[in-house]
């Protein structure tokens, strides 16, 4: 079964994009650790106060989302649901 967050950070391309997500538009930055099994993503609305940021882990036992003090449930939804201007 695949597990939609990672689907989406995966989707998500690594160093500078643009996505849109809930009608706004954001800036993106994503970089890649440890050969790709850590991954840090900051994400800042354009044009306005929002803000996502967020450290992902690929671990042995199974992977680890830690949000940077924020609920877990909205880096989720922007992962999830951000579409990347391409």
């Amino acid at each position: 079964m695949s597990d939609p967050f990672r689907t989406g950070l995966d989707a998500i391309p690594d160093g500078y994009s643009e996505g849109t997500f809930q009608g706004r538009r954001y800036r993106i930055e994503k970089t890649l650790f440890a050969g790709g099994r850590s991954a840090k993503l900051v994400a800042r609305e354009l044009g306005g106060n929002d803000y996502i940021s967020l450290n992902h882990y690929r671990l042995g036992n199974g992977d680890r989302l830690k949000p940077c003090e924020m609920a877990e449930a909205k880096v989720r939804a922007f992962v999830t649901g951000v579409t990347i201007n391409r």
